[in-house]
């Protein structure tokens, strides 16, 4: 059963306080080579049968419309993986 896959990201104008906890977090642990971390969010979608053009415009308005906010993050990625 092929899956969909969708990355979202937070806009890169705007501040991610998660990330910047992160990075902080990973300087006061000694990894401090790690910078400017992001955090987004994943999200897999499982469809029967065979993923048309179709089935993708649908994802993508999908993730446009219900998986991401869109003032503050952007769709950085739909995938099909199988």
């Amino acid at each position: 059963m092929p899956t969909i896959v969708v990355d979202v990201m937070p806009k890169a104008e705007l501040l991610d306080p998660q990330g910047k906890a992160v990075t902080g977090s990973l300087d006061r642990l000694g990894h401090g080579r790690f910078q400017n971390v992001r955090i987004g969010k994943r999200v897999e979608m499982t469809v029967e049968g065979e993923v048309t053009d179709e089935i993708l415009a649908e994802a993508k308005t999908v993730a446009d419309e219900v998986l991401s906010n869109s003032v503050i993050e952007d769709v950085v990625r739909i995938e099909v993986v199988e």
